[in-house]
């Protein structure tokens, strides 16, 4: 996985205070090349105690004893070695919720809020009832952040992976939405072949590395992230390319069909979407930093498409 300086790399004296630890775990998790090393050490330090960040800042002369010494050194040792903070701590913050995150997912990001933003204010002006499908569930972020944001939405959500399924059912639980999202184990739609249902808005965070740069990753995602959720073939396209063919069949007339895209992609899942012909309104969401992060667009009408067919039953496979 890499290394970076020995596995005891910040012994705790005895009676070291707070403070005193904190400074020295940053300045070791910058040697090994950290780029957050003072927030890494403080939210380390805060799992060992299980202390919130005020208590921290207000408890600055403090001293660990023996066995939270030894705890705080095994986990600085893990992260200097690569390991995310996020799966160190087994939580991770998206959309002011508190996730439960494991290797067997992908650690949700900020700039993934914008999806779940673009999902809610489309889903604003549908008239109700609503179904929702997210493709690629992984910890369930954005399906439970969407259920969540939208009380009378019934979600799916599909996931390959069925560790992955496990970490977000229990997200749908600590939130209380798990009554109102059904899980699917399968490829994309495959788990959904056969049922005859349509969505108002399907949404996913595909994989969109293209294989070539995979080993270029930065340590944190490359060497711990699951492959799975990040290598999107040659040219990092081949997900967009199998959700906007057989995923439009599946919106609703004017459903919203929103993908989070990788840098530099913004521009060929635009022309994707448009080449389909059977999207409109195609239009690039930015994220706060102004890069291109959403690509959204809308079902026109086809011949014989019924637009709110009778909701199919709940089937949850995996």
């Amino acid at each position: 996985m890499g290394g970076a300086g020995p596995a005891t790399a910040v012994p705790v004296r005895d009676a070291e205070i707070v403070a005193d630890i904190i400074r020295r775990a940053a300045a070791a998790l910058a040697e090994a090349g950290c780029d957050t090393p003072r927030l890494d050490a403080e939210l380390l330090l805060m799992e060992t105690l299980g202390w919130s960040r005020e208590e921290l800042y207000t408890r600055p002369e403090t001293t660990l004893d023996a066995s939270e010494a030894e705890r705080f050194e095994a986990l600085v040792a893990r992260r200097r070695r690569g390991e995310p903070v996020a799966y160190l701590i087994g939580r991770r913050e998206f959309w002011s919720l508190d996730f439960s995150v494991t290797p067997a997912v992908l650690i949700p990001r900020p700039e993934t809020e914008h999806l779940v933003e673009a999902v809610v204010d489309f889903l604003a002006s549908r008239p109700e009832p609503q179904r929702i499908l997210d493709l690629g569930t992984g910890s369930g972020a954005i399906a439970v952040s969407v259920a969540r944001e939208c009380a009378g939405a019934e979600v799916w959500a599909t996931d390959v992976s069925a560790p992955a399924l496990a970490v977000a059912r229990e997200n749908a639980r600590r939130h209380g939405v798990d009554r109102r999202i059904d899980w699917f184990q399968g490829d994309l739609f495959a788990p959904l072949r056969g049922l005859p249902v349509s969505f108002d808005a399907l949404v996913s965070n595909p994989p969109y590395i293209p294989s070539r740069e995979m080993a270029r990753l930065p340590r944190d995602v490359g060497a711990w992230e699951p492959v799975l959720a990040l290598d999107g073939g040659t040219d990092g396209m081949d997900f967009y390319r199998r959700i906007v063919r057989d995923g439009t069949p599946r919106l609703r007339e004017g459903g919203l069909l929103a993908l989070e895209v990788g840098d530099g992609l913004a521009g060929l899942v635009s022309e994707l979407f448009r080449a389909h012909g059977g999207l409109r309104r195609v239009r690039v969401l930015r994220d706060y930093a102004g890069l291109p992060r959403v690509v959204a667009g809308e079902r026109t009408q086809a011949s014989g498409t019924v637009s709110r067919p009778d909701p199919a039953p709940g089937v949850v496979s995996g």
